[in-house]
């Protein structure tokens, strides 16, 4: 059984910069591509950022173009989220997932339930 777990999350000012990371335990996560997704209070779930198994290959929503990037280390089994020029509608809960295909539009969600993470809760005050 594969676990994802999110950390990293916390409270920002305007203009701060967090790094989330994404840890997978029970299995490697070096097979799969990996998508980061936020959801805001009453809003619908949006993906942020995807990358590819190899990490060669990156996609970033619009809205975080140019001030989020995603990264993976697949020998710690980590992908990360560096996020600078936080924005306060920046302020979600951010959740990885895996083994979908998040270059798609939209993307294309893994049916397995086990590649969800619980989320990290990142809130940026302006």
């Amino acid at each position: 059984q594969v676990q994802l777990v999110e950390s990293g999350g916390g409270l920002v000012q305007a203009g701060g910069s967090l790094r989330l990371s994404c840890t997978a335990s029970g299995r490697s996560l070096r097979i799969y591509a990996v998508g980061w997704f936020r959801q805001a209070p009453g809003k619908e779930r949006e993906f942020v950022a995807g990358i590819s198994s190899s990490g060669l290959t990156t996609n970033y929503a619009d809205s975080v173009k140019g001030r989020f990037t995603i990264s993976r280390d697949n020998a710690k089994n980590t992908v990360y989220l560096q996020m600078n020029s936080l924005k306060p509608e920046d302020t979600a809960v951010y959740v990885c997932t895996a083994g979908g295909n998040y270059f798609t539009v939209p993307p294309v969600h893994t049916t397995d339930d086990d590649l969800w993470g619980q989320g990290t809760q990142v809130t940026v005050s302006s």
